[in-house]
């Protein structure tokens, strides 16, 4: 049964992505800061956004969003085909397009699920780092769809990764992040057993190590393990859910994306109050959503239809 704590965990998954990708817009590829300086949800940055204003990272998990939000599923290409069109529209005229993304839509030879794979596979087989964050940035709706059913989660998961990352890190850390989250809006907590149990056994160890440093450590989080090592620390280490955002942030380079991907886990753990109500109410983002739309949205996708 879907229960109002429920939905407010979903909310904050989604919510939770979108603060922390406005938060850490300001700071993209800049160095890492002291521990006293202050975040702020002031915009600006390399591509000059607005105060609350979110990068790609949600603008690519809005199409997502939407689809299991009408009650379709991910695992089908005809709701792929829609995503893959969107985004391939997207691409065009945005302002920040992550480079493997910008290569791989721009190669696709149709605005079909189809296609971009293909473009997807020819990039990752003649690129040695194709293991990018751009994919696992954009996941944490995907849970969302599939509250009833894990192994369901976990393919839709794949699905979403492959259309633009298919290297086996950037797919497994889809898997991984959709499995934490999806537990976390059911549940309040953790449960990475659980998610390990889909993955490759080296992401236990990659999980521990981040446990046993800060997101300052993992410098390369272009790269998906250090972005996932990076925001699985910051939650580990910080008091509450701003603190571990701001701890994110800090730690520098692609603050954006890295603030994004724990984001979401922090607000299907903790849910949409502990989010500060300043942030909710000022972000916003393409294509033309605020904080309110994403959370109808995130109620209608775990309300959705059943999916088996």
């Amino acid at each position: 049964m879907i229960t109002p704590e429920i939905l407010d965990r979903a909310r904050g998954a989604v919510l939770g992505m979108a603060c922390g990708d406005a938060l850490g817009a300001g700071y993209e590829f800049g160095p890492a800061l002291p521990p006293s300086t202050v975040i702020v949800m002031d915009g600006g940055g390399p591509f000059d956004w607005a105060p609350g204003e979110w990068t790609d990272d949600s603008s690519m998990a809005i199409p997502l969003l939407q689809e299991l939000a009408a009650g379709n599923d991910l695992r089908d290409d005809a709701a792929l085909d829609r995503v893959a069109s969107a985004w391939i529209s997207w691409a065009q005229t945005a302002k920040d397009v992550g480079n493997q993304v910008r290569a791989v839509t721009g190669a696709a030879t149709a605005p079909t699920a189809s296609a971009l794979r293909a473009s997807a596979d020819a990039f990752t087989a003649r690129n040695e780092r194709s293991a990018g964050n751009g994919s696992l940035m954009r996941i944490a709706p995907v849970a969302l769809g599939y509250l009833s059913d894990e192994g369901a989660a976990v393919e839709a998961a794949r699905a979403s990764s492959s259309l633009t990352h298919p290297d086996p890190d950037a797919v497994e850390a889809c898997v991984l992040w959709t499995v934490l989250i999806r537990r976390a809006v059911l549940t309040g907590s953790l449960d990475p057993a659980a998610a390990l149990a889909h993955v490759s056994p080296v992401w236990a160890d990659r999980l521990a190590e981040a446990e046993q440093r800060m997101p300052i450590d993992f410098p390369h989080n272009g790269w998906v393990v250090h972005a996932l090592q990076a925001a699985w620390s910051g939650i580990r280490h910080g008091a509450d859910a701003v603190d571990a955002l701001e701890i994110i942030v800090r730690a520098g380079n692609d603050t954006d994306t890295v603030a994004a991907i724990a984001g979401g886990l922090i607000g299907a753990v903790h849910g949409e109050s502990a989010l500060p109500a300043a942030w909710r109410a000022k972000v916003h983002g393409w294509p033309g959503l605020r904080g309110d739309d994403l959370a109808a949205l995130a109620e209608r996708a775990a309300v959705g239809l059943t999916r088996d």
